[in-house]
């Protein structure tokens, strides 16, 4: 049969319980146990009425009996049913079961026991319907386009799709656990703003109409949280959506969850020390373990990792000096390696362009230290290397799993570096970051010394070992009727 075959049959089915007086789609349900309560604890509950409910996901009949199988979040149990004379008014029993379908959601209520068979089952002679369903449920479903656009089909055909997201809930929430215990405070930063920044990103733009202005999505949260620290806060943290308009693909979606977190009078030693703590105890709590085979790269997040200068991995793959690079040197590595790059691009990107080449062979877990001044627009420099800057970070399976460094806060500095950014902006570097004069204004009253760090849920895509649009609930996709 075609789809649209079984939705009309369904339909006939729904007209037939509408004119018993039978509200298909009641507002009440009168549930009391859960499922996974009866399964876990059956000694306890054998004999005892309940009331479950879910959905069916299997009808078996044989004459005067008839058992359905139904599953909550929690679990599934069997209804089991026997044809008797007298029906209560509104509910269904054994004689009219051929007006639910698998999908449909039921209300039971009888006793827990076993059956002949001795399966765990809850004998009710009736059941209540809750929601009637008007397209089956497929047995499979493979199709990669179809799963990401009906992702509620996806979940109830691919059980994993399901728990993955909860390992992407456990994930967040063992960062909030670890950032709370450590004194920091959970502040939500605007979504919309005037000048975006902290990060070499495109932005989404928007238009607000009451002020008749065009606004950005924010691509970070950087700039709006270091603010708080200018405002007195000390230790800040925010979890949530940003947005970046660029491809799509295994590491890059363009809106995904990203947490930045900043604590005044610590520099990139004491980040260092905390987020790699932070990384093993959110990976222990979501995972259950700290070793990981993930992108063709066994590994083992235990010990202390090592320190590798950003200068000395350039230098020993491609023999590029990053303090006086050779841009059509860096130009021919990136043809080499079939890396295309537009036109007007800086030289900075070129760097950072080639040292992505060795990030994606490098197993880790290593830290990434010491990056050159001009990749870094808002990092403190090294006062011992006045090129490089305290930006760490940590480089995990061929991905950084995160960005961190000791906070610029010398409005002076940061202003010349805005400009530079901007004149890479204007020259048609659409990555490059504006000039934030009010964020300078802040600096200027005074923001303490800080250690700020980020990391999106692209970490959990790699130790989870799927690509991005496999690990949200919903990815962004191009519009079909």
């Amino acid at each position: 049969m075609l789809l649209e075959d079984y939705r009309n049959e369904r339909l006939k089915k729904l007209e037939e319980i509408k004119a018993r007086g039978i509200d298909p789609y009641p507002a009440k349900s009168f549930r009391n146990t859960k499922i996974s309560d009866i399964i876990d604890h059956f000694d306890e509950k054998a004999g005892q009425e309940v009331i479950v409910a879910g959905r069916i996901v299997a009808i078996r009949s044989f004459g005067k009996l008839v058992f359905l199988k139904i599953r909550d979040y929690f679990g599934e149990v069997q209804i089991f049913m026997k044809a008797v004379d007298e029906q209560p008014e509104g509910l269904f029993g054994a004689k009219d079961v051929r007006l639910l379908d698998t999908g449909d959601f039921i209300e039971a209520k009888g006793i827990v026991d076993k059956s002949q068979t001795g399966e765990i089952s809850v004998f009710a002679n009736f059941v209540r319907l809750l929601t009637k369903s008007l397209r089956p449920l497929p047995e499979q479903f493979t199709n990669k386009e179809e799963r990401y656009r009906r992702r509620y089909v996806d979940m109830n055909v691919n059980r994993e799709v399901r728990d993955r997201l909860v390992r992407r809930s456990k994930f967040w929430q063992a960062t909030r656990d670890f950032m709370n215990a450590h004194g920091f405070i959970e502040v939500n930063v605007p979504v919309l703003e005037h000048t975006t920044g902290g990060a070499d990103a495109t932005p989404f733009v928007t238009h607000i109409n009451a002020y008749d202005e065009d606004l950005y999505l924010r691509i970070s949260h950087e700039l709006p949280l270091k603010r708080l620290l200018g405002g007195g806060f000390e230790k800040v943290y925010d979890i949530g959506p940003r947005f970046r308009n660029e491809g799509v693909d295994d590491e890059h979606l363009p809106e995904h969850i990203a947490f930045e977190s900043y604590a005044a009078y610590d520099n990139y030693e004491d980040g260092i020390k905390l987020y790699e703590e932070m990384i093993k105890y959110v990976a222990k709590e979501t995972w259950g373990t700290l070793k990981f085979h993930v992108s063709g790269f066994d590994i083992d997040l235990e010990g202390e990792w090592p320190r590798v200068k950003y200068s000395d991995l350039l230098k020993e793959k491609y023999n590029v000096d990053v303090f006086n690079p050779d841009r059509a040197q860096l130009l021919q590595i990136l043809k080499d390696n079939g890396v295309e790059v537009k036109e007007g691009v800086s030289t900075s990107r070129l760097i950072d362009d080639v040292w992505k080449l060795i990030r994606k062979t490098s197993a880790g877990p290593y830290w990434l230290v010491e990056e050159p001044l001009a990749l870094s627009p808002l990092a403190k420099v090294s006062p011992e290397n006045p090129l490089v800057t305290e930006r760490f970070h940590p480089i995990i399976a061929g991905t950084e799993m995160g960005n961190g460094y000791s906070e610029l806060n010398d409005p002076l500095d940061q202003l010349n570096r805005f400009k530079e950014q901007q004149a890479a902006r204007d020259a048609g570097d659409d990555e490059a970051q504006m000039l934030d004069q009010d964020f300078v204004e802040m600096l200027e009253y005074g923001m303490p010394p800080a250690c700020g760090w980020g990391n999106s849920e692209r970490n959990f895509w790699l130790l989870e070992g799927v690509p991005g649009r496999e690990a949200v609930p919903f990815p962004t996709m191009k519009e079909k009727e």
